[in-house]
This record gives C-alpha cells, structure tokens and sequence, in this order.
C-alpha cells in the first residue's frame, strides 16, 4: 500500500468514503465522474487531489491502483475502452454488488500485465453521493474479496491490507459463485422484502403512527432504482431461489396461524431468537 496513487472512478457514497479513508494514510487520490458537482465537492472538501469530468489519460496513468465505483455494466465497458492507458502492473478491483457477471468478462479481456481484483465492501447508506461520504460506514462492515485461478497472491494481500488501512471490522475471501449466493440472500432478498413492505400498503400516514419496527425493517426501501434493477437482473437466478424460500417460509408461518398451532409459532419464535444472536455476538 505505500506510496499507492488510487484513481477513483465514479466518485458516489462509496467511493468517497473510500477516499476519505485513505486520505488518513497520505495517499495520492484521484477521482473521475461524469458529475462535476461531485468532482468540484471532492475538491473543496479535500477528499481528492485531483479530478476530472471526462476520463482524462494523465489521471489514469497516473494511478497504481483504479477504483471502480461505477455500475456493473458500465464497469465492463469502461475496463475495455480504456485499458489501453493503463500502467503495467495497474491493479483494478471495485465495490460491485455482483461478481458473477462481471469478474470473468473483465479478466478474460483485460490485459497481462495489468490485474483485476474484485471485492464487494459491505458497506452504504440509505442516501446517495460524495456529500455522504464518510469512511466510519466502514467500521462495522465486512470486506468481501472474491479472487479467482487468475488472480495472484500478491494483489490478494494487497487487498487485505486495503481493507485494514480502511478499517472494516472484517475481511474475509468467498469465490465469485459463494458471493453471488450469499449476496441473493442477505443483500438482494432484504431489500425485495422492505421495498415490498412499503408497498403492500398505502403508507402516506403511516408515519402518524408506525413503531421503531417498521422503521428499522424498511431503512433500505429507499432505493436507486437504476442500479438495484441492474444488480437484481445480474443475480437473477439466486435471488428468485431465495424469494422462493422466503416466501414457503412466509407461507408455513401462515399455515400455523391458520390452524393456530401454537407449538409450532413458538418454535420459529425460539429458533428465530437463537439465530439473531450470532449476529449480537
């Protein structure tokens, strides 16, 4: 990580809080975005050294190291158009939602001497955009590498000791296939269950009312329609297994209401309960 140049590539939530993060550590940073609003509030705010608006050949020659903070597909697009400009020996890795779709493209194509490493940061908000940067989001969050056969020790290492220089509470390596799995599961199917919450009911006035509950179930309803649509069509196949299984559970649950089987409620009650505590622990 010493001396490391990083060029952030769409400079959002995310990708400002990683800015901000490595600031701490006296690295050059770099950022391209197509909003020059959030390039000049990079620059007032001292979250980047440098910035453009269009992709400017002297920052990404400039860098060690490239950020991807753009959306999957455009991603792939941008790897291909402007890999050309990259330095030997660049390393590439980004906070993408889904693997699957996007790892083995890139590396298939990308050039020999230049190496791409995914990793997914656990990590957000309910809002959008570098004026929400904040690099604490990290503190809590698990740091999910996904490398391949063609991926080398060296930039698994380097990735390791990204991480720990941003300080997530956990770094952990998963193969793209466990990633996009695990992802349907905890990322993907909560946020089709607080968007379908908010849904299933007129909820103008419920605001007048509600409880902590609804409130903390539905946090993440508030959602970027463009990219959850294109990470939900990525990982299509995963996450309508895991709405499937969801909802035999929701069904099951409402069979015993039905018929007031009261032994078996208490069960899910008591198993529910059990397993949330490996998350308090």
């Amino acid at each position: 990580m010493k001396d490391k140049k990083f060029l952030i590539v769409g400079l959002g939530l995310l990708g400002g809080s990683i800015a901000l993060g490595l600031k701490k550590w006296d690295h050059e940073i770099y950022a391209i975005d197509i909003d020059p609003n959030a390039i000049a509030y990079g620059l007032e705010h001292h979250i980047i050294d440098e910035g453009s608006v269009t992709n400017d050949p002297k920052l990404i020659q400039k860098a060690d190291v490239i950020i991807s903070g753009l959306y999957p597909t455009t991603f792939i697009n941008w790897i291909s158009d402007y890999q050309y400009l990259f330095n030997p020996h660049t390393l590439i890795t980004d906070v993408t939602g889904v693997k699957g779709a996007i790892v083995y493209k890139i590396q298939n194509f990308l050039r020999e001497d230049c190496e791409f490493i995914p990793a997914h940061p656990m990590a957000g908000k309910e809002v959008s955009g570098v004026q929400y940067a904040d690099p604490t989001i990290f503190l809590p969050a698990n740091l999910i590498i996904t490398p391949t056969s063609q991926n080398t020790q060296e930039a698994i290492d380097f990735m390791i000791e990204f991480g720990k220089e941003l300080r997530f509470n956990h770094i952990c390596q998963l193969t793209v296939e466990e990633h996009d799995k695990m992802i349907g599961y905890l990322s993907q199917l909560t946020h089709v269950i607080a968007v379908s919450l908010m849904n299933a009911n007129d909820s103008t006035h419920l605001k007048e009312y509600t409880g902590d509950s609804f409130r903390d179930l539905t946090r993440i309803a508030k959602i970027n329609e463009n990219l959850w649509t294109e990470l939900f069509l990525l990982n299509k196949e995963n996450l309508i297994n895991e709405i499937e299984c969801f909802v035999n559970e929701v069904n099951d649950f409402k069979d015993a209401l039905e018929k007031e089987d009261i032994d078996k409620m208490k069960q899910k009650f008591i198993t529910s309960t059990q397993r949330r505590k490996y998350f308090d622990n």
